[in-house]
């Protein structure tokens, strides 16, 4: 299951890592999100050696959007040294998704 992270522990959990981490921005309500939750889930699980990833709900977590301009959802950084070398908006196909995490990787 992917880690729930939130405001306080961001930092140590997206800017810190030595390895890229995928950070999927959702919310409860969003149909979209729910279509790539799983996907998420099955590529951390296929990447877990070389990827970390983690959610953050909008809702409960405001300020980390606003701070990364998040104005729509399903949205997904992903981090490699502590910034961000990839954006995704809206639902993509899992090899989509994983072709664009494993140019980050290279």
């Amino acid at each position: 299951m992917i880690k729930e992270i939130n405001t306080y522990n961001f930092n140590n959990e997206i800017l810190i890592p030595n390895i890229p981490v995928v950070v999927d921005f959702w919310a409860p309500w969003c149909g979209p999100c729910k279509m790539v939750s799983p996907i998420l889930e099955s590529l951390s699980q296929e990447l877990s050696s070389q990827v970390k990833f983690v959610k953050i709900d909008i809702d409960s977590n405001p300020i980390i959007a606003q701070n990364f301009n998040i104005s729509s959802i399903p949205t997904i950084l992903i981090f490699k040294n502590g910034k961000i070398q990839q954006t995704i908006t809206g639902f993509l196909p899992k090899q989509k998704i994983k072709k664009i995490i494993h140019k980050v990787l290279k």
